[in-house]
């Protein structure tokens, strides 16, 4: 599930893929702002079926909270 999840945030933050890691934080580390959250969360979805829900994605800090969500809640 990382190794899925970091393609997708490379791809839509367009940064380093050396930069993510589990431990990575979003807005610090990766410089996403709420806009970039956003669109990360549709890249999820539309690569992976699902999504974090809006009030789960308000409190996601790391890429690792991600992808504990995302593992934690697949069908």
């Amino acid at each position: 599930m990382f190794e899925q999840v970091k393609a997708i945030i490379v791809e839509t933050l367009n940064c380093d893929e050396d930069q993510v890691t589990m431990e990575a934080r979003l807005a610090e580390d990766l410089d996403a702002d709420s806009l970039d959250a956003v669109e990360l969360n549709m890249a999820l979805e539309e690569v992976l079926g699902f999504a974090v829900p809006d009030e789960v994605l308000a409190e996601v800090k790391t890429v690792g909270d991600i992808v504990r969500y995302l593992e934690d809640h697949q069908e």
